[in-house]
This record gives C-alpha cells, structure tokens and sequence, in this order.
C-alpha cells in the first residue's frame, strides 16, 4: 500500500486497561480499525473494554458519560480506564452535514479529553470517500487503528512519568 511504512510500528508496552469507543456507521471501515486497533493492543499486552455508538457525534458524548460516571480518568477513585480510543468515519456528503460532524466530534471530544485529562487515541476518519477511510484503517497494527492505541498508551505513559514527578 502507497505511503505505508513496512517497517513494524513502535508498539508501547504498558500494563493499561482502555475503553475503546467505536462507531459502527460505516462497517467495513469500523472492522478494519478495530482490527487494528485490538491487534496493537494485543501486542502492546494492554487490555480493554469496548461500546458502540451509532456515529461519530455520539463519541464525545460517549467518553464524557465515562467522565461523568468516574469511569476514567485514572486518577478517579472507582476508576476502570487508564486511557481511551475512540474508532469512527465520516464520509464527505453533498451537504454542510460533513463539516458539522467533523467539527463538532472532534472540538466535543478534545474538549471533554483534556478537561477531564483523559489520554486518548484519536481514530475518527474524515474523508472525502470511503476508498479513503479504507486506505487508512486497513493494515492492521499500521493502521490508524493502531496509531490511535499507540497514541493513547504513549500518553498514558507519560500521564505516569508526569504523576512520579510529583510524588
């Protein structure tokens, strides 16, 4: 495949327990990122829970549900995640809707991640077409998929580096 490196990506292994949030709307997209993502998982020997929400909109609400139950972060007593990732697409259209998706998932969930300090892996596509959206979620661990679990367990990491600092 054009672009993809063929050297193995640079797994992150870390004992950590992540929610991964996945949108189903596109399927064959969302099997190819999952796939990714669970075979960098598996690799980098963390473990994991996942949800399904219809679309990319329902993630940050998702994830802020998570927040709101003390879930995640970490750092909250009753908490079961260290980190999330969050698995979706959108496909340009031939309205305005691509765009109000796009923003409004991405603003939302980078919003609620950094109030709340939540690492997160950030694999929603958007795409002009879903040759697209299958170009960059298939190839399993090099994937984006993968990156995002690569991303999430890289800031994971560093959420504990930052809290023995303080210790």
């Amino acid at each position: 495949m054009a672009g993809k490196s063929k050297a193995p990506p640079q797994t992150v292994e870390i004992k950590a327990h992540v929610l991964i949030i996945e949108s189903r709307y596109y399927e064959a997209v969302a099997d190819a990122l999952l796939e990714g993502a669970l075979a960098e998982l598996k690799a980098s020997g963390a473990t994991y829970e996942k949800v399904v929400v219809p679309g990319a909109l329902e993630i940050p609400q998702a994830l802020g549900l998570a927040v709101a139950s003390g879930l995640i972060p970490a750092e909250e007593a009753g908490a079961r995640y260290d980190g999330a990732i969050v698995l979706g697409c959108v496909i340009r259209g031939e309205t305005a809707h691509y765009d109000i998706v796009c923003n409004n998932a991405n603003h939302w969930l980078m919003d609620v991640a950094m109030g709340a300090r939540v690492p997160l892996g950030n694999a929603i596509l958007t795409v002009d077409t879903e040759a697209q959206a299958m170009a960059r979620a298939t190839g399993g661990r090099r994937g984006k998929g993968g990156d995002a679990v690569r991303a999430c367990l890289s800031l994971v990491q560093l959420a504990r580096a930052f809290e023995d600092v303080q210790e």
